[in-house]
């Protein structure tokens, strides 16, 4: 970073989501190494005073490690941009899109990206329309192994893996406890995987895959966040034409949303080879155990001197626009 030891990173993390923790342990791991690199860090939590601080203090860049609609729904990072403050991660717009995954899929299959077919239903619709009656058409035209997921959110809450119809109901409320829209999704069997993208303003590029191996067989929030509950292989245990394949996905999914500096791309690799797009994630974890570190780390960067370059890299862009 340029001149770092003069820049001011505010971190943000914590914030009010169901993520609440995981984003401290984020916020806490990016301000540690930025630390590393000699940046002056100021990790705050998001409240009723931060807008005025912002204003008053004119922090270099501001990095949001908000995991959960706070950080990753568009509405901080709109404001970001109206206060005319840098900040690293995706744009308003493109974090909308991103953020709700039925709108997500349309874009990237839009790219030529293979998704899996799925119907998206409101909390209020599946009551309009009889819960039953509805149940009933999903089975009939969408059977098991399906995946039933909030259509926003992350970390694998209100995630489902239904293997029969009698699982659906309860599946569907697991979902409507996170999201008023549920999203219901044609589940593909294969090996799953997660490509981290970076652009420090080169362009954006695609780490080493990560594959996911759950002790469980179903990667859950505890799965995700415990560690010793599932294994990783980085990079994934693909061949090499699959392997480019995947990240030619990942590439087309990040840049058909838009989105910029980093993002994680989540996708399953069919027994065809084929990677199917699952959703794309604007600020991937970030802790000890996340996804993207282990790409990063797996490439050979370091991960202070690869987040000190996201910071300027937004920096840059606020000066040249």
């Amino acid at each position: 970073m340029t001149g770092h030891s003069e820049r001011t990173v505010v971190v943000l993390a914590g914030g009010i989501s169901h993520e609440r923790d995981v984003s401290l342990r984020s916020g806490r791991q990016v301000a540690d190494r930025l630390k590393e690199h000699g940046i002056t860090v100021i990790l705050r939590d998001p409240d009723a005073s931060l807008l005025a601080y912002l204003d008053e203090t004119r922090p270099d860049v501001v990095w949001p490690a908000l995991h959960g609609a706070s950080g990753e729904d568009g509405a901080l990072r709109g404001i970001l941009e109206f206060m005319g403050i840098p900040f690293v991660g995706s744009t308003s717009d493109s974090a909308r899109l991103a953020w709700d995954k039925p709108t997500a899929k349309v874009l990237v299959a839009r790219a030529d990206v293979q998704t899996p077919r799925s119907i998206s239903l409101s909390r209020d619709a599946f009551r309009e329309l009889g819960a039953a009656s509805v149940l009933d058409s999903f089975a009939d035209r969408l059977p098991a192994p399906i995946v039933v997921k909030p259509a926003q959110g992350g970390s694998a809450q209100g995630v489902t893996l239904v293997d029969e119809r009698a699982q659906l109901p309860s599946a569907m409320v697991n979902a409507y406890t996170y999201c008023d829209v549920a999203l219901v999704e044609q589940r593909i069997l294969g090996t799953e995987i997660a490509i981290g993208i970076i652009d420090t303003g080169d362009g954006p590029l695609a780490l080493p895959a990560v594959e996911i191996e759950p002790l469980s067989g179903v990667y859950s929030f505890e799965a995700k966040y415990n560690a010793g509950e599932t294994r990783f292989y980085t990079p994934a245990r693909l061949d090499e034409a699959t392997s480019a394949r995947a990240a030619a996905s990942a590439l087309a999914a990040h840049r058909a949303l838009g989105l910029r500096h980093l993002s994680r791309i989540d996708l399953i690799v069919d027994a065809d080879g084929v990677p199917w797009f699952l959703e794309a994630n604007v600020l991937p974890g970030l802790t000890e155990t996340s996804l993207f570190p282990m790409a990063l780390e797996a490439a050979g960067h370091d991960l202070g001197w690869i987040y000190s370059a996201l910071a300027e890299t937004a920096i840059d862009e606020m000066v040249a626009l």
